[in-house]
């Protein structure tokens, strides 16, 4: 059985919508700005700056930015949208969403308008904030009416949701699936890794000599997957998952959990590991993690695929950036040309850590790659690893 990803949507501080992505990430572009969010400490985030939808007013309570970048993304997914519905019924049509912020922003600014005294904001309503509502609320949003559900596993809940796609499609507890992840910039999440040290105090540099941490991120996006391909061709051809548990924060120095999940995803694409072409790399910044994943690609892909972190360019997206960085494989495997998602950082290598054939700006592979691995890693040893192929 196969299993298709035949559209995709995508916001994030790149742009919004497939062009207007592509240019940006394959020209080595930088999203990020200044951030004052952390008391004494100066940082940067990645913020999308498109004009996001609002949603519907029937939908008024679950408003938050967190749902307006979802509704960026599935709104760029209507033509299909409108293919699948003509093709199944609505109880077909299933919906997975992974998120680890929901609408905490929109709460931050009620409990600061309460404790001065001032009346919390008029359109405030606690469900925006929930953390189980996007999948339901992308159902209603989509006219789908099957399974709807949300996941949150921190920065591997998108990669989960992908996951659960293609689980609801062998099982055929679906016909289609909407799947992905939206997850917007808070002063929580923020503050939140600045107290574990975790967050850069200039833009993110993954495996540089000199990185210092992360720079939080905000995106959306949404595959429509489907055992048949009525767009495109690209395959989800394996998930694998794991969760070692070794730390709550901290990676295992070994990677073992993280290598677990790879494993897995080759064994279920029926693949040897030198059939990869590239490896999107969960490269936060941070040197634990950095060291890790090197190690990692150093012994299980010893014929050195390409390999970039998409996190020097529009930072870490956290709950979405399993799902992001599976979409600008999926821009990569479309665009035609063999170009590949570059590794910006600031040229430094840390000559410690294991070498990697890093993709530069404007590099493509030779003749172009077919198969990609996508690796999430999240806190609690919640590790994802996701096979595209390019399709035939």
């Amino acid at each position: 059985m196969k299993f298709y990803l035949t559209d995709m949507g995508l916001v994030n501080g790149l742009g919004e919508g497939k062009a207007g992505v592509s240019k940006a990430l394959f020209a080595g572009a930088r999203a990020f700005q200044p951030c004052d969010w952390v008391a004494d400490k100066p940082t940067y985030v990645s913020a999308v700056t498109a004009s996001l939808p609002e949603l519907p007013s029937e939908l008024a309570e679950f408003n938050s930015r967190n749902a307006r970048l979802a509704y960026s993304a599935i709104s760029q997914l209507q033509n299909t949208l409108a293919q699948v519905r003509a093709r199944y019924a609505p109880s077909r049509i299933a919906v997975v969403a992974g998120t680890s912020t929901s609408g905490i922003a929109e709460g931050e600014a009620a409990v600061a308008a309460h404790t001065k005294g001032e009346p919390i904001p008029a359109d405030y309503h606690y469900h925006a904030q929930e953390i189980g509502n996007l999948g339901p609320l992308v159902a209603q949003l989509c006219g789908a009416e099957g399974p709807a559900y949300t996941l949150s596993t921190a920065c591997s809940s998108s990669a989960h949701a992908l996951a659960s796609a293609r689980r609801l499609l062998a099982a055929n507890m679906a016909d289609a699936v909407i799947a992905g992840g939206s997850d917007s910039l808070c002063r929580l999440t923020v503050n939140g890794f600045a107290a574990l040290d975790s967050v850069s105090s200039g833009v993110c540099s993954p495996f540089s000599e000199g990185r210092d941490g992360i720079n939080i991120g905000e995106a959306a996006a949404f595959f429509l997957v489907t055992r048949e391909p009525i767009l495109h061709r690209v395959e989800l051809l394996g998930v694998g998952a794991s969760s070692d548990a070794y730390h709550i924060s901290a990676p295992d120095p070994q990677g073992k959990g993280a290598e677990a999940a790879i494993r897995m995803a080759l064994q279920q694409a029926n693949l040897e590991p030198c059939a990869v072409d590239y490896v999107n790399l969960h490269g936060t910044g941070t040197p634990l993690n950095d060291a890790m994943e090197a190690g990692i690609i150093d012994r299980l892909f010893p014929h050195r695929p390409w390999c970039s972190s998409s996190k020097g360019q529009l930072g870490h997206t956290l709950g979405a950036a399993g799902a992001t960085e599976a979409a600008l494989i999926w821009l990569a495997l479309t665009n035609g040309d063999g170009k590949l998602p570059p590794h910006c950082f600031d040229g430094h290598y840390d000559p410690s850590l294991p070498s990697l054939n890093l993709v530069p700006t404007g590099g493509k592979a030779e003749p172009g790659a077919q198969v990609c691995l996508s690796n999430s890693f999240a806190f609690g040893g919640n590790n994802a690893a996701v096979i595209l192929h390019a399709g035939h």
